[in-house]
């Protein structure tokens, strides 16, 4: 399932206007003044803490989103991303370097983007990026609203593929993103409209298609978690 940015771009000259929580405004009131920039951990306010979700139940065993660590986490996520399968839709096949610069780009932002290993039964086994699609190109494409958060994925190894795992995982990471996230009433993806298989474990997950939609670099199908659905789908 390829990023977003897969030619709408990630860098601070192509994002949307950040509105910053209502804490911070008042932080700054207090006369701590305004800072030349902002710098979030990547697994901050933005995304409610990411980093402190904890895991999921799930029938292969618990699951968890770790946010990534470049120096531990570089070299398999490089594998992942060699792997035809992989590359013919993310598009980051090539050495250690191409894989640290998308990594980079999510890492050094204001939290907006949070690449992670998912790790089930306490082995990693696939990349997620989550995102607030708000605040991401993507919402010039489709009718966002406040607090949308958005989904990529990859299953890594191929022996982990073809048996449901991804539809199982998609659901469970909707799940933790919905329970953490009180704020946000969808969860997004927008996979390629020619990768079938991803579109099929999305629908399996609990998504609804909700549009067909022209970005930059492929047609996707958008797909919709609603909160108001979850229990039903």
């Amino acid at each position: 399932m390829p990023p977003t940015d897969s030619g709408l771009g990630s860098s601070s000259d192509d994002t949307l206007d950040l509105q910053l929580p209502p804490e911070f405004s008042a932080l700054f009131a207090q006369g701590h003044g305004r800072p030349a920039s902002l710098h979030f951990p990547a697994a901050g306010p933005l995304l409610d803490n990411l980093a402190g979700w904890g895991a999921a139940d799930t029938p292969a065993g618990p699951f968890e989103l770790v946010p990534v660590q470049p120096a531990r986490d570089l070299a398999l996520i490089t594998g992942w991303m060699n792997d035809p399968a992989v590359a013919a839709f993310w598009e980051l096949a090539g050495p250690p370097e191409t894989t640290a610069a998308h990594l980079r780009g999510r890492l050094d932002g204001d939290g907006r983007s949070v690449p992670c290993l998912g790790v089930l039964a306490g082995a990693p086994m696939s990349y997620w990026e989550i995102y607030r699609a708000d605040l991401d190109p993507l919402a010039r494409y489709y009718p966002a609203r406040p607090q949308d958060t958005g989904i990529h994925l990859l299953i890594g190894g191929g022996g982990d593929r073809g048996r449901g795992l991804g539809g199982m995982l998609l659901r469970a990471t909707a799940d933790l993103v919905l329970d953490h996230r009180p704020q946000c009433a969808r969860v997004l993806a927008e996979p390629d409209l020619r990768n079938t298989a991803s579109v099929a474990a999305f629908l399996s997950a609990g998504f609804r298609y909700g549009d067909e939609i022209e970005l930059p670099g492929k047609r996707a199908a958008l797909m919709v978690r609603d909160r108001t659905l979850r229990d039903l789908l």
